[in-house]
């Protein structure tokens, strides 16, 4: 069995994600009670980074004193690092292929969205102000819920936007969500264009985490929920790795 790969990382302190400069986006994300529970943090790396290794990868990375000492986590409204030693990781390669937005026409064709990018409304039993797009990200057994590639990085962006936080204030048009989306997608998802063919491809690999302690999970957060997140997205040319994270829950001021 092949030994297990032991990666070191520094922090890219000087790196800025424009999804966190831009002041509409914040409007956004404040308006979806997510402002000041999501962050992107940089770091790199010194060994060679291939899919099949994504395991040991987090393990290395969560195990890091320089990560150790600091990626930023959320606990009891407050930011803080981790704490005691990560006995055990979760990490999903998840599939990160699209260089379009292409891939969210099918909610045009489906009468989720009108042609003018208004949300289509519906009853629910439960929730007085529903629409069609939050029955497609939500319900499975729904008409609606298998539209879309639902596995892709992209479509994931897409879903944590416009679920939002514990007091989300829900759009009635597609825009917002869309240019959102677009604008995290690019921020944090590294392409090349073939030379000959003149394609683009990603070559990030995307990985969704999780860490246990002693205690059980202690990241991204201790209680279990879907809006609660982190994933690593890592380019292995540049040898730098993106975290991308964010903990359910009211608005708080940066």
């Amino acid at each position: 069995m092949a030994s297990e790969t032991k990666f070191s990382f520094n922090l890219l302190p000087t790196k800025t994600f424009s999804f966190l400069q831009d002041k509409s986006t914040l409007q956004l994300l404040m308006k979806w009670s997510m402002l000041g529970r999501i962050s992107a943090q940089a770091f790199s790396f010194d060994q060679n980074f291939y899919p099949y290794n994504s395991h040991d990868f987090t393990l290395s990375f969560f195990r890091d004193p320089c990560v150790l000492t600091n990626l930023r986590k959320m606990e009891a409204g407050a930011w803080v690092t981790l704490e005691g030693e990560v006995v055990c990781v979760q990490a999903e390669v998840v599939p990160c292929s699209k260089v379009s937005m292409e891939m969210f026409d099918p909610l045009y064709s489906s009468g989720i969205i009108t042609s003018s990018g208004h949300i289509t409304k519906c009853f629910h039993d439960t929730h007085p102000d529903y629409d069609l797009l939050r029955q497609m990200l939500q319900e499975d057994g729904s008409e609606e819920y298998g539209v879309m590639e639902r596995r892709e990085f992209l479509f994931l962006v897409f879903k944590h936007m416009t679920l939002g936080g514990e007091l989300c204030q829900y759009e009635d048009t597609i825009n917002p969500y869309i240019d959102t989306t677009r604008t995290i997608y690019r921020d944090l998802v590294s392409v090349q264009k073939n030379p000959e063919s003149k394609e683009i491809s990603v070559v990030s690999t995307v990985i969704k985490v999780s860490a246990l302690d002693a205690s059980g999970v202690c990241y991204p957060a201790r209680e279990e929920e879907d809006q609660s997140f982190s994933y690593l997205i890592v380019d292995p040319f540049r040898r730098h790795v993106y975290v991308f994270y964010h903990c359910y829950g009211d608005y708080l001021a940066c």
